[in-house]
């Protein structure tokens, strides 16, 4: 790091610029900034080729109703992440939402600023948002900032949410109807998550009344010293569940849990497969599976100076998710065989938990009996 180097006043120039890190790229950077950069003290962010053969699950949704649950069940407690195929939603409105969140993100800087907010504030925001800091005594194991923009659509009922006119002109109309096709395909797979715990299929439904509050579309600019930098760092995902698209270039990687420490477990590639779409489990229908089910750790890497990568991501969330709503184990699911491993909480206890953790491997810890 260069002497003198003052990260406060590095950010701070950056949220000023209101043009993210595609900002930067326009400008001709040869060089990563050093708010970008890993810390030379921590490990290497590039993985290795995989040592074990691994293959993501695959959930196909033309099969067999049983054959289909069964899948969901095997992957959801095996690894918490699994591609679904045949799911029914038009390829082309993929594609258009893939390619409108692009032209989002590569439309004139003066025309994106307009929605810039550093603190990703607003029904319709975008930014850049930093990595959490490490708290006290941890060794900084993530750059300041990862080099990536993102557009955020907030869809919860009530006063934030983002009315059409909210958007960006240029990916209004394609993202609206990627929603609208998404809030439906998300309630299958409530009920099929739901009967693959061995309860009705309107379960999850009926106890959260579950929606896709909210649309982030993440755009990785291509970067002079990819291996230097962090795409999305470790984490889970404070959701019932996540759906994503992805385009063909790749780098989302998953952590294969050993049950050991901070380093244990081998990351491994997500590799794009074409029409299909990616669900991954998060910390909150961990909880209410009584930990049957996994929520997975996964982040991104840069996978070369030249592509961009672009992925949308809708997370289901409970309708009420406000401070004073509390969550836990489905009581359906609590047995003398199986006690409940987590007491109730709320989205507020999760969130400040998992800001306190800083840069420590991502954790429930403090909710479990």
């Amino acid at each position: 790091m260069a002497a003198g180097y003052d990260a406060a006043s590095e950010l701070a120039a950056f949220h000023e610029s209101r043009a993210g890190v595609q900002g930067l790229v326009e400008s001709g950077v040869t060089a990563v900034p050093p708010i970008f950069l890993m810390p030379a003290t921590a490990s290497s962010w590039s993985s290795p080729a995989p040592t074990t053969a691994f293959a993501v699950p695959v959930v196909d949704l033309s099969l067999p109703r049983s054959d289909t649950v069964k899948l969901v069940r095997a992957a959801a407690t095996s690894l918490g992440l699994f591609h679904v195929t045949n799911h029914g939603i038009p390829s082309g409105t993929i594609d258009a939402a893939v390619a409108a969140a692009r032209a989002f993100h590569e439309q004139p800087a003066a025309a994106r600023s307009a929605f810039y907010s550093a603190t990703f504030a607003g029904a319709v925001a975008y930014s850049t948002i930093p990595n959490l800091p490490p708290q006290r005594g941890q060794p900084a194991a993530f750059p300041v900032l990862p080099w990536r923009d993102s557009l955020l659509v907030h869809f919860e009922s009530g006063g934030k949410s983002a009315g059409p006119d909210d958007l960006p002109p240029v990916c209004r109309d394609a993202l609206l109807e990627y929603h609208r096709c998404l809030t439906g395909f998300g309630k299958e797979m409530a009920a099929l998550l739901s009967e693959a715990l061995g309860l009705p299929a309107e379960r999850l439904e009926q106890a959260f009344q579950m929606e896709g509050s909210a649309m982030v579309c993440h755009y990785y600019p291509p970067c002079p010293e990819p291996l230097r930098v962090v795409g999305a760092c470790d984490h889970t995902d404070a959701s019932l569940f996540t759906v994503l698209a992805q385009d063909n270039v790749g780098g989302m990687q998953v952590r294969l849990d050993q049950g050991g420490g901070d380093d244990d477990g081998e990351w491994v590639d997500v590799a794009p497969v074409t029409g299909a779409l990616v669900v991954n489990l998060g910390d909150v229908l961990k909880v209410v599976s009584n930990d049957e089910y996994k929520s997975v750790e996964h982040r991104v890497v840069i996978k070369s100076p030249q592509d961009v990568r672009i992925s949308i991501a809708l997370f289901f969330r409970p309708a009420n998710w406000s401070e004073s709503d509390f969550f836990g184990p489905l009581p359906e699911l609590v047995t003398e065989e199986r006690h409940a491993r987590y007491r109730s909480l709320t989205s507020s206890e999760l969130r400040n938990y998992r800001k306190e953790l800083g840069h420590a491997r991502p954790s429930l810890d403090r909710f479990k009996i």
